[in-house]
């Protein structure tokens, strides 16, 4: 027995009040708002046998790449199995299996035929997106909202998160313009949608409007910055337009506050901080003892080596601190990882690796080695995950070893690209002037 969710899908084992709390952990996790895994816990406390309950809470733990959460998204899957659920219910199971197991294609493939079916499953659309965000799958990122938003419409709750899920994944493929439209849109639903906020930011980044970025930010920063886990992101996105502008002062204050004042140890939290120590870095910017508090907390994830795209950002901590034997810890758990199973053995060979030898090269003031790595990765690197304003450490590495190692036409070449992009960024032409 159980009921059915605001949109008609059975949610197996649930009562009136669970299934309300799931809708709210669910409404929680659509905006990175407030205590999701709070709320469906409760749920659960109430109704054992409550299977998306079982369902939420999984996902709660596998969508932040934490390896310390794995045994519980483990538990989780073990409880599901053991309820009566529907065939939807039970294809999340598949998924989250999936995922456990390594096969994060199966399961982003799983959830794919699911909201195909399900168009009005929220949850599976939420969680094949970031999937495809993990997998640098920009296409799809665009492509599994397009499919299901038919089936949707502006008065249905949660509506908004399909519009700013698929307005980062318009920003993904280069269609700013409806990016930014949906992104906009979503907020005048949600104003708390900090998905949708965050997709407007990247269409910014993206075109150089730096300025006008900035008061975005400011503009709503009491909507993304407040009780929100999405928040350190977003000052990270506010923090990178300061950076070109060569605001270097409001850059360490923002990393010193919201970016990094916190401690997190949450690793979505510290790629953050290592991407935005690792940009000042590459200017020479004095860091003072900035690297050594975010390298403590990489450590836990230096012998991990469960998703490549986290251990480029632990590398640039632990060569930022100068930690040799976390560096050669790091090392040896990509190569156990790329002779393992899984598709993170792939993320890790492909990209990962060379990448993090690069990084690793680059503090060790070998230029043109580092420069010989990452030239190959510029066209493949969305095969491990992140965004284009992530992965552009990778051309603002390869650009600062190019002019180092004295290869002016190719630190020229680069630069000239970067003002092609974006002509009014100041930090692109400053690249161009010193390439010569």
């Amino acid at each position: 027995m159980g009921t059915t969710d605001s949109l008609g899908l059975a949610l197996s084992g649930a009562g009136a009040d669970s299934a309300h709390r799931y809708e709210q952990a669910l409404h929680q996790l659509q905006c990175y708002m407030g205590d999701p895994v709070a709320t469906i816990d409760a749920a659960i406390a109430e109704r054992p046998d409550f299977a998306m309950g079982h369902v939420l809470h999984a996902w709660l733990n596998l969508l932040g790449t934490e390896p310390a959460a794995l045994p519980v998204a483990r538990q989780d899957l073990a409880r599901l199995m053991g309820l009566a659920c529907t065939p939807r219910e039970r294809t999340h199971g598949q998924a989250i299996a999936a995922w456990l197991d390594g096969r994060w294609r199966d399961a982003a493939r799983l959830l794919e035929d699911l909201s195909l079916e399900h168009p009005r499953d929220a949850l599976a659309l939420q969680a094949g997106h970031v999937l495809d965000f993990y997998l640098g799958d920009a296409r799809m990122l665009r492509d599994r909202l397009a499919r299901a938003l038919p089936a949707w419409s502006p008065a249905m709750p949660g509506y908004h998160a399909l519009l700013g899920m698929q307005a980062f994944g318009l920003e993904e493929t280069g269609a700013y313009g409806r990016a930014e439209a949906q992104g906009r849109a979503a907020l005048e639903l949600e104003p708390r949608d900090a998905w949708a906020h965050h997709a407007v930011a990247h269409v910014m980044e993206m075109q150089g409007r730096t300025q006008e970025g900035i008061a975005w930010m400011r503009e709503r920063q009491s909507d993304w910055a407040e009780d929100n886990f999405f928040a350190v992101h977003n000052w990270w996105h506010r923090a990178l337009y300061h950076l070109d502008l060569g605001e270097i002062d409001q850059v360490l204050a923002l990393f010193d506050g919201p970016v990094f004042g916190g401690r997190s140890t949450l690793a979505l939290d510290l790629v953050d901080a290592s991407a935005l120590l690792w940009r000042l870095q590459l200017r020479g910017v004095a860091l003072g003892g900035r690297w050594h508090e975010v390298a403590e907390r990489w450590l836990s994830f230096a012998d991990t080596a469960y998703y490549a795209f986290n251990d480029a950002h632990a590398m640039m901590a632990f060569v930022g601190d100068g930690r040799v034997e976390a560096q050669q810890t790091l090392l040896a758990a990509q190569a156990r990882a790329m002779a393992g199973q899984g598709d993170n053995a792939g993320f890790t060979r492909e990209v990962g690796a060379p990448l993090v030898q690069a990084i690793q090269a680059f503090g060790a003031g070998e230029w043109r080695r580092t420069a010989e790595l990452l030239r190959p990765l510029r066209g493949i690197a969305q095969r491990f995950g992140g965004s284009h304003a992530q992965r552009d450490l990778i051309d603002l590495t390869l650009i600062e070893a190019a002019l180092r190692d004295g290869q002016q036409a190719l630190a020229r070449g680069l630069a000239a690209e970067r003002v092609d992009a974006k002509p009014a960024s100041p930090s692109a032409r400053e690249l161009l002037r010193r390439a010569g």
